[in-house]
């Protein structure tokens, strides 16, 4: 055996020139290189905020005096809040909040202004849905502050001596369905989320793949199967693996988190069906485009980046910018988050829950159209 030179340029340049060459013709790692850091780089210099504004407060006014308007306008002008929608009844107020549709509910009783020139010191309510935290903490501190400005500037003349002292009238603050802002209780259900996410779509992604690359696909392809049903049988051993770890994370939510279980088991667990069954369909997907394993597991990383950032998981999903939550609209862990708040910590039923259910399925049959149309019956 010859023996080489401990250090040859020429052989190490045409290692280094070996690997370019692969990059070149591997264009799904090229798109990588340059994808991830400007999508990474867009998410989170522009659509990420943790101070978010203008969230949608609806009103149930129910006296029409000039120091209603005043609170009212003020709400405005410290511009978090962005009135979507009048109410009839404090029932309707809570149904909103239930479903998601607002942030916070205004609530000003009849005797209002009759009680406030009398001195009486009447108080204002506002509910807020405090299942995130951080979405509704700025908002909150900073509506304690209007009380005050509101009566400086309409308490003069002979109701002046009101504005002096105690607070003219008072602001109440109701954080409805996590009264303490233990951030656990946001996080934990939003975890389950996170992990079928990453660990079902990588799974799936390399399951044609993986026959290609062991050389089994020419048996799959021999074998007398519609490509549906190589799509959905490959999928449903998964459905178990799912269904298991959803378990462990409800267990550990309960018993080491102390997470309130609100609403049905059963809904939990269908609401986790559906949403694990579109992430397996994502996978499939992924492994009908992919042609390697390495293909594969870049491609379920560029789909789960935009599912952890702009979910609403890790930042308030409010507050970020308009073309953000749109793409946030289009991506099934946005849903499943509201979809399992929503049952565990506010005890939504299947009517308060199927705004946010339909678009997952929607989705999950729409992306299986994808799988079973790119599906090659060749191994070109």
């Amino acid at each position: 055996m010859r023996r080489l030179m401990p250090f040859s340029f020429t052989r190490w340049w045409a290692v280094v020139s070996k690997e370019f060459l692969q990059l070149r013709r591997d264009r799904v790692t090229f798109a990588m290189i340059v994808g991830v850091p400007l999508v990474q780089l867009t998410l989170f210099g522009f659509a990420i905020n943790t101070d978010p504004k203008h969230l949608p407060t609806a009103a149930l006014v129910q006296d029409h005096s000039e120091f209603s308007r005043s609170f009212v306008a003020a709400m405005k002008n410290a511009e978090y809040f962005r009135f979507t929608e009048d109410l009839a009844s404090e029932e309707a107020g809570r149904a909103a909040l239930a479903q998601g549709r607002v942030q916070f509910v205004l609530n000003i009783p009849p005797d209002f202004s009759r009680r406030l020139v009398r001195g009486e010191r009447p108080a204002i309510l506002i509910e807020a849905d405090a299942t995130d935290p951080t979405a509704t903490g700025t908002a909150l501190a900073a509506v304690q502050q209007l009380a005050q400005s509101v009566a400086q500037k309409d308490l003069v003349g002979p109701l002046a001596p009101l504005a002096g002292g105690k607070p003219a009238f008072d602001v109440q603050v109701h954080r409805l369905y996590n009264a303490e802002g233990i951030t656990q209780y946001n996080i934990v259900p939003g975890l389950m989320g996170v992990i079928l996410s990453m660990t079902l779509a990588m799974m799936t992604g390399l399951a044609i793949t993986r026959e290609r690359e062991r050389g089994t696909m020419e048996n799959l392809l021999a074998t007398p199967v519609l490509p549906i049903e190589v799509m959905t049988g490959k999928i449903v051993p998964y459905i178990a693996i799912g269904l298991v770890q959803a378990s462990i994370i409800l267990l550990a939510a309960r018993f080491v988190f102390h997470v309130p279980f609100e609403g049905s088991v059963i809904a939990i667990y269908l609401a986790a069906l559906v949403f694990i069954a579109a992430n397996l369909t994502v996978g499939i997907t992924i492994s009908s485009f992919a042609r390697n394993q390495l293909q594969s597991m870049q491609l379920t990383v560029f789909y789960f980046l935009p599912n952890l950032l702009l979910s609403g998981f890790m930042f308030p999903f409010r507050g970020m910018p308009t073309w953000a939550q749109y793409i946030g609209n289009v991506l099934p862990l946005t849903y499943f988050n509201r979809l399992i708040r929503g049952i565990l910590l506010k005890g939504n039923g299947w009517a308060d829950a199927w705004h946010d259910l339909w678009p997952l399925l929607v989705f999950t049959t729409v992306v299986m159209g994808i799988a079973v149309k790119f599906y090659r019956r060749t191994l070109d």
